[in-house]
Protein backbone atom coordinates (compact mmCIF):
# COMPACT_ATOMS: atom_id res chain seq x y z
CA UNK A 1 0.00 0.00 0.00
CA UNK A 2 1.83 3.71 -1.32
CA UNK A 3 1.95 5.72 1.90
CA UNK A 4 2.63 9.02 2.83
CA UNK A 5 3.09 10.95 5.57
CA UNK A 6 3.22 8.91 8.63
CA UNK A 7 1.45 6.37 6.53
CA UNK A 8 -0.84 8.18 4.37
CA UNK A 9 -2.73 6.95 1.83
CA UNK A 10 -1.78 7.23 -1.57
CA UNK A 11 -3.33 9.43 -4.44
CA UNK A 12 -6.32 10.00 -3.25
CA UNK A 13 -5.51 11.46 0.24
CA UNK A 14 -2.80 13.22 -1.08
CA UNK A 15 -5.53 14.80 -3.39
CA UNK A 16 -7.78 14.70 -0.47
CA UNK A 17 -6.24 17.98 0.94
CA UNK A 18 -5.70 20.18 -2.39
CA UNK A 19 -9.09 20.04 -3.07
CA UNK A 20 -10.17 20.56 0.52
CA UNK A 21 -8.66 24.02 0.69
CA UNK A 22 -9.70 24.93 -2.78
CA UNK A 23 -13.15 23.70 -2.54
CA UNK A 24 -14.69 22.27 1.17
CA UNK A 25 -17.24 20.41 -0.62
CA UNK A 26 -14.25 18.33 -2.62
CA UNK A 27 -11.38 16.94 -1.27
CA UNK A 28 -8.98 13.61 -2.39
CA UNK A 29 -5.03 12.75 -1.04
CA UNK A 30 -2.14 12.75 1.23
CA UNK A 31 0.23 15.96 2.34
CA UNK A 32 2.30 16.78 4.90
CA UNK A 33 0.19 19.70 6.11
CA UNK A 34 -1.86 22.82 5.35
CA UNK A 35 -1.10 26.50 6.40
CA UNK A 36 -4.33 28.59 6.60
CA UNK A 37 -4.05 32.12 5.99
CA UNK A 38 -6.30 32.81 9.13
CA UNK A 39 -7.74 30.11 11.78
CA UNK A 40 -11.68 29.69 11.42
CA UNK A 41 -13.21 30.84 14.56
CA UNK A 42 -15.24 27.95 16.28
CA UNK A 43 -18.75 29.39 16.00
CA UNK A 44 -17.74 30.03 11.70
CA UNK A 45 -20.77 28.46 9.98
CA UNK A 46 -19.36 28.83 6.69
CA UNK A 47 -15.72 28.70 5.13
CA UNK A 48 -15.22 32.08 3.74
CA UNK A 49 -12.60 33.48 6.16
CA UNK A 50 -10.72 30.31 5.48
CA UNK A 51 -7.64 30.59 2.75
CA UNK A 52 -5.01 27.40 2.77
CA UNK A 53 -2.27 25.92 1.13
CA UNK A 54 0.15 22.16 0.80
CA UNK A 55 3.31 22.96 2.33
CA UNK A 56 3.76 19.97 1.20
CA UNK A 57 2.67 16.40 0.11
CA UNK A 58 4.75 13.23 1.23
CA UNK A 59 5.03 9.85 -0.24
CA UNK A 60 7.07 7.29 -1.81
CA UNK A 61 5.50 5.28 -4.08
CA UNK A 62 6.39 6.19 -7.46
CA UNK A 63 2.87 5.82 -9.66
CA UNK A 64 0.95 8.12 -6.67
CA UNK A 65 3.63 10.60 -7.29
CA UNK A 66 3.42 10.54 -10.63
CA UNK A 67 -0.39 10.74 -10.58
CA UNK A 68 -0.18 13.85 -8.03
CA UNK A 69 1.81 15.94 -9.94
CA UNK A 70 -0.15 15.02 -12.94
CA UNK A 71 -3.34 16.84 -11.04
CA UNK A 72 -1.35 19.11 -8.88
CA UNK A 73 1.93 20.05 -10.15
CA UNK A 74 2.89 23.15 -8.57
CA UNK A 75 2.66 21.85 -4.70
CA UNK A 76 5.71 20.47 -3.24
CA UNK A 77 5.97 16.90 -3.28
CA UNK A 78 8.48 15.22 -0.92
CA UNK A 79 9.49 12.31 -2.28
CA UNK A 80 10.97 10.55 0.64
CA UNK A 81 10.38 8.72 3.62
CA UNK A 82 8.89 9.97 6.81
CA UNK A 83 12.17 8.55 9.16
CA UNK A 84 13.95 10.86 6.44
CA UNK A 85 12.69 14.15 7.56
CA UNK A 86 14.39 16.20 10.33
CA UNK A 87 12.38 18.11 13.07
CA UNK A 88 14.25 21.36 11.39
CA UNK A 89 12.77 20.56 7.80
CA UNK A 90 8.84 19.89 9.85
CA UNK A 91 8.96 22.97 11.55
CA UNK A 92 9.98 24.66 8.39
CA UNK A 93 6.88 24.23 6.87
CA UNK A 94 4.51 25.85 9.57
CA UNK A 95 1.81 23.63 8.70
CA UNK A 96 -1.52 24.19 10.67
CA UNK A 97 -3.06 20.74 9.65
CA UNK A 98 -2.15 17.43 9.19
CA UNK A 99 -3.58 13.73 7.70
CA UNK A 100 -2.30 10.71 8.09
CA UNK A 101 -3.20 7.25 8.07
CA UNK A 102 -1.07 4.65 8.72
CA UNK A 103 -0.55 1.61 7.31
CA UNK A 104 -3.66 -0.65 7.67
CA UNK A 105 -1.69 -4.16 7.66
CA UNK A 106 -1.02 -3.90 11.43
CA UNK A 107 -4.39 -3.19 12.42
CA UNK A 108 -6.42 -6.29 11.03
CA UNK A 109 -8.12 -9.15 13.05
CA UNK A 110 -4.51 -10.88 12.03
CA UNK A 111 -2.02 -7.94 13.10
CA UNK A 112 -3.67 -6.46 16.33
CA UNK A 113 -1.69 -8.11 19.00
CA UNK A 114 1.64 -7.15 16.93
CA UNK A 115 0.91 -3.41 15.78
CA UNK A 116 2.93 -1.41 17.63
CA UNK A 117 5.67 -3.80 17.17
CA UNK A 118 5.42 -4.00 13.37
CA UNK A 119 7.17 -2.75 10.89
CA UNK A 120 5.29 -0.96 9.01
CA UNK A 121 4.20 1.43 12.33
CA UNK A 122 7.92 3.20 11.69
CA UNK A 123 6.90 6.16 10.18
CA UNK A 124 3.40 6.58 12.54
CA UNK A 125 5.34 6.07 15.64
CA UNK A 126 8.07 8.54 14.46
CA UNK A 127 5.58 11.55 13.74
CA UNK A 128 4.08 11.09 17.19
CA UNK A 129 7.55 11.27 19.00
CA UNK A 130 8.43 13.89 17.06
CA UNK A 131 4.80 15.99 17.46
CA UNK A 132 5.74 17.16 21.12
CA UNK A 133 9.36 18.41 19.64
CA UNK A 134 7.72 20.82 17.25
CA UNK A 135 7.91 24.45 17.36
CA UNK A 136 4.79 25.11 16.06
CA UNK A 137 2.17 22.20 17.35
CA UNK A 138 -0.60 21.81 14.33
CA UNK A 139 -4.39 23.21 15.20
CA UNK A 140 -5.80 20.37 13.74
CA UNK A 141 -5.49 16.37 13.17
CA UNK A 142 -7.21 13.78 11.39
CA UNK A 143 -6.31 10.26 11.44
CA UNK A 144 -7.96 7.77 9.28
CA UNK A 145 -7.41 3.93 9.24
CA UNK A 146 -9.28 0.74 9.40
CA UNK A 147 -11.79 -0.92 11.62
CA UNK A 148 -9.60 -2.33 14.26
CA UNK A 149 -7.25 0.42 14.74
CA UNK A 150 -9.84 1.58 17.55
CA UNK A 151 -8.75 -1.49 19.21
CA UNK A 152 -4.62 -1.57 18.55
CA UNK A 153 -2.19 0.16 21.55
CA UNK A 154 -0.93 2.25 18.69
CA UNK A 155 -4.30 3.93 18.72
CA UNK A 156 -3.78 4.20 22.47
CA UNK A 157 0.07 5.22 22.33
CA UNK A 158 -1.35 8.19 19.65
CA UNK A 159 -4.30 9.18 22.33
CA UNK A 160 -1.90 9.40 25.11
CA UNK A 161 0.47 11.95 22.90
CA UNK A 162 -2.54 13.95 22.19
CA UNK A 163 -2.98 14.39 25.78
CA UNK A 164 0.56 15.34 26.72
CA UNK A 165 0.25 18.00 23.56
CA UNK A 166 -2.81 19.22 24.93
CA UNK A 167 -5.40 18.65 21.99
CA UNK A 168 -9.24 17.53 22.65
CA UNK A 169 -10.39 15.02 20.10
CA UNK A 170 -13.20 12.44 19.16
CA UNK A 171 -13.08 9.27 17.54
CA UNK A 172 -15.98 8.29 14.87
CA UNK A 173 -16.38 4.61 12.74
CA UNK A 174 -17.88 6.53 9.72
CA UNK A 175 -19.19 4.64 5.87
CA UNK A 176 -19.78 6.23 2.67
CA UNK A 177 -23.29 5.33 3.22
CA UNK A 178 -23.73 7.28 6.29
CA UNK A 179 -24.17 10.20 3.53
CA UNK A 180 -26.15 9.06 0.72
CA UNK A 181 -23.10 7.32 -1.22
CA UNK A 182 -23.84 4.12 -2.34
CA UNK A 183 -20.72 2.35 -1.11
CA UNK A 184 -19.38 0.46 2.03
CA UNK A 185 -16.01 1.38 2.99
CA UNK A 186 -16.17 1.74 7.11
CA UNK A 187 -13.33 3.39 8.60
CA UNK A 188 -12.27 4.40 11.89
CA UNK A 189 -11.30 8.49 12.07
CA UNK A 190 -10.34 10.26 14.94
CA UNK A 191 -10.02 14.22 14.96
CA UNK A 192 -8.19 16.45 17.13
CA UNK A 193 -7.72 19.93 17.64
CA UNK A 194 -5.41 21.69 19.92
CA UNK A 195 -7.33 23.08 23.54
CA UNK A 196 -7.57 26.31 24.19
CA UNK A 197 -4.79 27.63 26.94
CA UNK A 198 -1.79 25.30 28.03
CA UNK A 199 -0.75 22.26 26.36
CA UNK A 200 -1.97 20.42 29.61
CA UNK A 201 -4.91 21.49 29.35
CA UNK A 202 -7.63 18.68 30.09
CA UNK A 203 -8.84 16.78 27.64
CA UNK A 204 -12.40 15.93 26.82
CA UNK A 205 -13.55 12.67 26.67
CA UNK A 206 -14.06 11.26 22.93
CA UNK A 207 -16.87 10.09 21.23
CA UNK A 208 -17.20 7.47 18.96
CA UNK A 209 -20.79 7.99 17.90
CA UNK A 210 -20.54 11.76 16.84
CA UNK A 211 -21.54 10.61 13.70
CA UNK A 212 -24.07 8.08 12.79
CA UNK A 213 -21.61 4.78 12.25
CA UNK A 214 -22.65 1.64 10.00
CA UNK A 215 -22.56 -1.35 11.45
CA UNK A 216 -19.50 -3.78 10.02
CA UNK A 217 -21.01 -5.07 6.87
CA UNK A 218 -20.99 -8.99 6.60
CA UNK A 219 -18.36 -10.01 3.90
CA UNK A 220 -19.14 -11.92 0.54
CA UNK A 221 -19.49 -15.60 0.84
CA UNK A 222 -16.08 -17.27 0.32
CA UNK A 223 -14.96 -20.15 -1.45
CA UNK A 224 -12.61 -21.19 1.33
CA UNK A 225 -15.86 -21.82 3.62
CA UNK A 226 -18.53 -21.62 0.97
CA UNK A 227 -22.24 -21.83 2.11
CA UNK A 228 -24.82 -23.71 0.73
CA UNK A 229 -27.20 -22.21 -2.41
CA UNK A 230 -30.46 -21.05 -1.15
CA UNK A 231 -33.20 -22.11 -3.08
CA UNK A 232 -36.14 -20.89 -0.75
CA UNK A 233 -37.69 -17.52 -1.02
CA UNK A 234 -38.36 -15.01 2.04
CA UNK A 235 -40.52 -12.04 2.00
CA UNK A 236 -39.51 -8.76 1.13
CA UNK A 237 -41.37 -6.48 3.50
CA UNK A 238 -44.05 -6.00 1.05
CA UNK A 239 -47.27 -7.92 0.65
CA UNK A 240 -46.22 -9.83 -2.67
CA UNK A 241 -42.42 -9.01 -2.49
CA UNK A 242 -40.39 -12.22 -2.77
CA UNK A 243 -36.45 -12.63 -3.41
CA UNK A 244 -35.07 -15.43 -4.53
CA UNK A 245 -32.02 -16.65 -3.05
CA UNK A 246 -30.22 -17.52 -5.55
CA UNK A 247 -26.10 -17.34 -4.50
CA UNK A 248 -24.17 -18.65 -1.82
CA UNK A 249 -25.78 -15.95 0.34
CA UNK A 250 -27.94 -16.56 3.79
CA UNK A 251 -31.46 -15.39 4.33
CA UNK A 252 -29.68 -12.24 6.79
CA UNK A 253 -27.31 -11.34 3.50
CA UNK A 254 -30.47 -10.95 1.17
CA UNK A 255 -32.55 -8.99 3.47
CA UNK A 256 -29.50 -6.59 3.86
CA UNK A 257 -29.29 -6.25 0.56
CA UNK A 258 -32.81 -5.28 -0.39
CA UNK A 259 -33.37 -2.77 3.09
CA UNK A 260 -30.19 -0.74 1.92
CA UNK A 261 -32.07 -1.21 -2.08
CA UNK A 262 -34.73 0.53 -0.25
CA UNK A 263 -33.19 3.35 1.40
CA UNK A 264 -33.94 6.57 -0.29
CA UNK A 265 -31.27 8.64 1.57
CA UNK A 266 -28.56 6.57 -0.65
CA UNK A 267 -28.06 7.76 -3.97
CA UNK A 268 -28.22 4.74 -7.10
CA UNK A 269 -25.18 3.65 -8.37
CA UNK A 270 -26.17 5.27 -11.74
CA UNK A 271 -25.68 8.44 -11.02
CA UNK A 272 -21.67 7.79 -10.87
CA UNK A 273 -21.29 5.82 -13.81
CA UNK A 274 -19.84 6.58 -16.93
CA UNK A 275 -21.89 7.55 -20.42
CA UNK A 276 -22.26 3.56 -21.54
CA UNK A 277 -21.26 5.05 -25.01
CA UNK A 278 -18.29 6.38 -24.04
CA UNK A 279 -17.36 2.70 -22.76
CA UNK A 280 -15.21 0.02 -25.03
CA UNK A 281 -17.26 -2.35 -22.72
CA UNK A 282 -15.25 -5.45 -23.92
CA UNK A 283 -12.54 -4.59 -21.73
CA UNK A 284 -14.42 -4.08 -18.27
CA UNK A 285 -16.73 -7.42 -19.06
CA UNK A 286 -16.09 -10.18 -16.55
CA UNK A 287 -13.43 -12.69 -18.08
CA UNK A 288 -15.15 -16.12 -18.97
CA UNK A 289 -12.79 -17.53 -16.66
CA UNK A 290 -13.76 -15.78 -13.38
CA UNK A 291 -18.12 -16.25 -14.67
CA UNK A 292 -17.16 -20.04 -14.53
CA UNK A 293 -14.88 -19.97 -11.12
CA UNK A 294 -16.73 -17.37 -9.61
CA UNK A 295 -20.00 -16.40 -10.37
CA UNK A 296 -21.81 -17.70 -7.26
CA UNK A 297 -20.07 -15.33 -5.04
CA UNK A 298 -19.84 -12.12 -7.34
CA UNK A 299 -21.32 -9.27 -5.68
CA UNK A 300 -23.46 -8.20 -8.48
CA UNK A 301 -25.54 -5.53 -8.81
CA UNK A 302 -27.37 -2.96 -11.22
CA UNK A 303 -27.65 0.97 -12.14
CA UNK A 304 -30.76 1.11 -10.24
CA UNK A 305 -29.04 -0.42 -6.66
CA UNK A 306 -28.19 1.88 -3.74
CA UNK A 307 -25.63 -0.72 -2.76
CA UNK A 308 -21.80 -1.67 -3.79
CA UNK A 309 -19.02 -3.19 -1.58
CA UNK A 310 -15.99 -1.67 -0.91
CA UNK A 311 -13.39 -1.58 -3.83
CA UNK A 312 -10.10 -2.66 -2.85
CA UNK A 313 -6.58 -2.86 -4.21
CA UNK A 314 -6.92 -6.19 -5.85
CA UNK A 315 -10.41 -5.23 -7.50
CA UNK A 316 -10.06 -6.80 -11.45
CA UNK A 317 -7.46 -9.11 -10.40
CA UNK A 318 -9.08 -11.10 -7.31
CA UNK A 319 -12.75 -11.56 -6.86
CA UNK A 320 -13.32 -12.09 -3.03
CA UNK A 321 -14.33 -8.74 -1.38
CA UNK A 322 -12.62 -6.66 -3.64
CA UNK A 323 -15.49 -4.90 -5.14
CA UNK A 324 -18.91 -5.28 -6.28
CA UNK A 325 -19.34 -6.07 -10.39
CA UNK A 326 -22.09 -4.33 -12.30
CA UNK A 327 -25.17 -6.59 -14.29
CA UNK A 328 -24.78 -4.25 -18.18
CA UNK A 329 -28.20 -5.88 -19.90
CA UNK A 330 -30.90 -5.36 -17.41
CA UNK A 331 -33.49 -6.91 -19.75
CA UNK A 332 -31.73 -10.16 -18.27
CA UNK A 333 -33.30 -11.32 -15.43
CA UNK A 334 -30.69 -12.14 -12.84
CA UNK A 335 -33.00 -15.17 -10.45
CA UNK A 336 -33.55 -16.87 -14.22
CA UNK A 337 -29.47 -16.99 -14.74
CA UNK A 338 -29.04 -18.76 -11.48
CA UNK A 339 -31.91 -20.80 -11.16
CA UNK A 340 -31.12 -24.17 -11.66
CA UNK A 341 -27.85 -23.28 -13.06
CA UNK A 342 -26.28 -26.80 -11.54
CA UNK A 343 -28.04 -28.29 -14.01
CA UNK A 344 -26.24 -26.96 -17.17
CA UNK A 345 -23.50 -28.40 -19.13
CA UNK A 346 -20.24 -25.84 -18.58
CA UNK A 347 -20.84 -24.30 -21.48
CA UNK A 348 -24.19 -23.84 -21.36
CA UNK A 349 -23.32 -22.23 -18.35
CA UNK A 350 -21.45 -19.73 -19.52
CA UNK A 351 -23.57 -18.96 -21.76
CA UNK A 352 -26.87 -17.80 -19.37
CA UNK A 353 -23.76 -15.91 -17.01
CA UNK A 354 -22.88 -13.99 -20.33
CA UNK A 355 -26.79 -12.53 -21.05
CA UNK A 356 -26.26 -10.33 -17.66
CA UNK A 357 -23.12 -8.73 -19.68
CA UNK A 358 -21.08 -8.19 -15.95
CA UNK A 359 -18.96 -5.97 -16.28
CA UNK A 360 -16.09 -3.99 -13.87
CA UNK A 361 -17.08 -0.52 -12.85
CA UNK A 362 -14.40 1.63 -14.47
CA UNK A 363 -11.58 3.70 -12.49
CA UNK A 364 -13.52 6.23 -13.15
CA UNK A 365 -16.63 5.50 -11.08
CA UNK A 366 -14.57 4.16 -8.68
CA UNK A 367 -13.15 7.63 -8.49
CA UNK A 368 -16.46 8.81 -8.78
CA UNK A 369 -18.36 6.39 -6.09
CA UNK A 370 -15.63 7.58 -3.73
CA UNK A 371 -15.98 10.90 -4.53
CA UNK A 372 -13.18 12.33 -6.72
CA UNK A 373 -14.56 15.75 -8.65
CA UNK A 374 -14.70 15.70 -12.18
CA UNK A 375 -10.74 17.27 -12.39
CA UNK A 376 -9.37 14.74 -11.30
CA UNK A 377 -7.63 12.89 -14.08
CA UNK A 378 -4.81 9.79 -14.03
CA UNK A 379 -1.57 10.22 -16.88
CA UNK A 380 -2.13 8.38 -19.70
CA UNK A 381 0.50 6.09 -19.11
CA UNK A 382 -0.83 4.30 -16.39
CA UNK A 383 -2.70 1.40 -16.42
CA UNK A 384 -6.08 0.21 -15.49
CA UNK A 385 -4.39 -2.19 -13.12
CA UNK A 386 -2.23 0.10 -11.25
CA UNK A 387 -5.67 3.03 -11.35
CA UNK A 388 -7.88 0.16 -9.60
CA UNK A 389 -4.86 -0.03 -6.67
CA UNK A 390 -3.99 3.41 -6.46
CA UNK A 391 -8.06 4.07 -5.73
CA UNK A 392 -8.51 0.94 -3.56
CA UNK A 393 -5.66 2.08 -1.02
CA UNK A 394 -7.78 5.76 -0.97
CA UNK A 395 -10.36 6.60 0.83
CA UNK A 396 -13.89 8.58 0.30
CA UNK A 397 -13.59 12.38 -0.65
CA UNK A 398 -16.89 13.46 0.59
CA UNK A 399 -16.52 11.22 4.00
CA UNK A 400 -13.14 13.50 4.19
CA UNK A 401 -14.66 16.47 3.90
CA UNK A 402 -17.52 15.89 5.74
CA UNK A 403 -15.30 15.00 9.00
CA UNK A 404 -12.96 18.15 8.25
CA UNK A 405 -16.00 20.49 8.04
CA UNK A 406 -16.47 18.72 11.45
CA UNK A 407 -13.37 19.61 13.15
CA UNK A 408 -12.81 23.02 11.79
CA UNK A 409 -15.84 24.55 12.73
CA UNK A 410 -17.94 22.36 15.52
CA UNK A 411 -15.34 20.68 17.59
Amino acid sequence: MAKGLAGMHAVSYMTICQWIVDDWAQVSASTAGIKFAEYPSDDNSDNSGISGHIVAAIDINTTANEVYRHNFPETPLWNRTIEGISLDEFNKLHFDMILMSPPCQPFTRVGLHRDIADPRTKSFLYILNLLPRLRHLPRFILLENVKGFEKSSARQYFVEMLRKCGYTYQEVMLSPTSIGIPNSRLRYFLMAKISGGTRLSKIKEHDMSMVPAETESSEAPSLSCPQQPVSSMIRQGKKDGVCVLYKLETANDALKKINQNNDSSVKQIQDFLEPQENLEMEQYLVPSKILMRYALILDIVQPNCRRSICFTKGYGRYVEGTGSVLQSCLETEIETVFKNLDRFSQEEKLQQLQRLKLRYFTPREVANIMGFPESFSFPEEISIKQRYKILGNSLNVLVVSTLLRQLIFNC
